[in-house]
């Protein structure tokens, strides 16, 4: 019964429209839609990117030695380490959430963790479910 309540119900859809940037005037802290994800806020052109050297360095690095790659995967941890539940007398009473995101080099850590691990269950053959 309940099942045919639910195809019978009336749904709407909604649909969120992002105009073009070319159409409108730009601003120098304008929002642009990338994707699915949240938007982006574009920095003025002459803000220089401090960390891009090392992130287009760590994001190049290849992992081509067994021994290397298992260093990375034993340094770089899987998830946040500072994420947890402060419990007391069986309340929880916080939660810290994860700070890794907090890191300006997350994204090329995990890139390299990633391309460690590829390469010792691909290349090398070996099991990685200890590094999980």
């Amino acid at each position: 019964m309940a099942l045919r309540n639910f195809f019978t119900q009336d749904v709407a859809l909604v649909m969120w429209t992002w105009l073009d940037s070319a159409r409108s005037t730009p601003t120098p802290h304008k929002t642009d839609h990338q994707g699915f994800g949240s938007p982006q806020l574009k920095f003025p052109s002459f803000l220089i990117d401090v960390f891009a050297p090392l992130r287009n360095w760590l994001n190049n690095l290849a992992v081509t030695e067994p021994h290397i790659a298992r260093i990375i995967c034993h340094i770089i941890p899987s998830q946040c380490p500072f994420e947890r539940d402060v419990i007391m007398f069986n309340h929880k009473l916080f939660h810290i959430p994860p700070l890794c995101k907090l890191n300006p080099f997350y994204e090329e850590f995990v890139g390299l963790r990633f391309r460690a691990l590829c390469f010792l269950a691909d290349d090398c053959g070996e099991d990685i479910s200890i590094y999980l």
